[in-house]
């Protein structure tokens, strides 16, 4: 059974079926009792979500939770982060037996990465549908 996470917001933009909530990620560290002395705790960041629903009750300033899969952000860290890297690290060891400029191999190796995310871009439709995030109201 996968994991589901939660995120609290407010709508603030309605159009049509699709619905953008603006939430509001704090550090883990939001509970702790030394974090008046801490600058970790005042860390937080405004992000965007995109979602649809058919609900007709919903309106702008409407306090919402967002919610999806927790494996599904694992497979956004996955494309995003750990394929682009292993790509990358393959290239540079083959090339190294190759080009013995390591400036040029190192450049090859991180060019790599434009053809990675230009194929990655050819199933942004697909990307889109599968990670999907759901709305309800708080």
């Amino acid at each position: 059974m996968s994991k589901i996470v939660e995120h609290s917001g407010k709508i603030h933009h309605i159009d049509g079926d699709k619905i953008q909530v603006l939430i509001t990620q704090n550090t883990a560290c939001g509970t702790c009792h030394a974090k008046s002395a801490c600058a970790i705790a005042a860390q937080s960041a405004e992000k965007f979500v995109e979602t649809t629903s058919d609900d007709s009750s919903l309106a702008i300033g409407d306090e919402v939770i967002v919610y999806g899969q927790q494996s599904l952000g694992l497979l956004a860290a996955l494309l995003a982060f750990v394929i682009p890297i292993l790509l990358i690290l393959v290239v540079l060891f083959v090339l190294r037996y190759f080009v013995e400029n390591e400036v040029v191999s190192g450049t090859i190796a991180l060019a790599i990465l434009i053809p990675y995310y230009i194929i990655l871009s050819f199933f942004k439709d697909k990307l889109k549908t599968k990670f999907q995030f759901y709305i309800r109201k708080t």
